[in-house]
């Protein structure tokens, strides 16, 4: 169940900022699956595993779950993001997304992800979602959400102050990195926390408008 939130505010914009899965697509059942197997062969506790790696860049989530040297974890992390480029049925977009950024045209965005390049790039065109010019992607970055690297660097490549965008997110790891860079802050979807409390909130892009320089509006059932 979505949390009771007040009527979505006016937040003024002159670029908007995205993060990727549960953000703009929905992969979901492609990212569980992985992870669920990954878990199983190594013994890991599934639901803890899950939690913790929503958002986060595969390596991060390797370091914090298993033993080994840097060079064999970022092996292994090629590994599992090169499977996962293999599985996209069933990857959609979130409702409205399409249609939202199509409205944006000409508006400074850009999508950051915790994903690696080919792997955002594929999920975006699976997913019927165009590819933005500005694309932070993993190897982009020192520091994976929630480190705010990926936004801020966003925000430069756009050429716009961070404190002039709006990050769109879904995941603990990445609304604390948007949520420290400075940007407002848009929550998508169900999690809540501590943190979402005082953050706007969308379950969808339906509804949701761009215009004279305003993001607007609320979703719709």
């Amino acid at each position: 169940m979505i949390p009771e939130t007040p009527p979505f505010p006016a937040l003024k914009a002159r670029a908007l900022l995205f993060d990727m899965d549960g953000t703009l697509v929905d992969s979901t059942a492609v990212v569980e699956g992985l992870w669920t197997d990954f878990a199983r062969q190594h013994g890991i506790d599934i639901g803890e595993l899950l939690d913790y790696s929503h958002g986060r860049q595969t390596l991060d989530t390797l370091r914090r779950f298993l033993p080994g040297s840097p060079g064999d974890l970022a092996r292994l992390a090629a590994e599992l993001e090169a499977r996962e480029v293999d599985r996209v049925e069933g990857i959609i977009e979130i409702p409205g997304a399409g249609a939202f950024l199509q409205q944006l045209g000409n508006v400074p965005h850009a999508v950051v992800t915790s994903a690696g390049r080919t792997l955002a790039e594929t999920r975006l065109r699976a997913a019927g979602l165009p590819v933005p010019e500005v694309l932070v992607a993993a190897e982009d970055v020192i520091a994976g959400k929630p480190s705010p690297e990926g936004y801020l660097q966003a925000a430069a490549e756009l050429g716009i102050d961070i404190s002039d965008c709006v990050v769109f997110e879904d995941a603990p790891a990445g609304l604390q990195s948007a949520v420290n860079s400075g940007a407002a802050t848009v929550v998508v979807g169900t999690h809540e926390s501590p943190l979402t409390r005082r953050l706007p909130r969308i379950k969808n892009y339906r509804g949701l408008r761009y215009a004279g320089g305003f993001v607007t509006g609320a979703d719709v059932p």
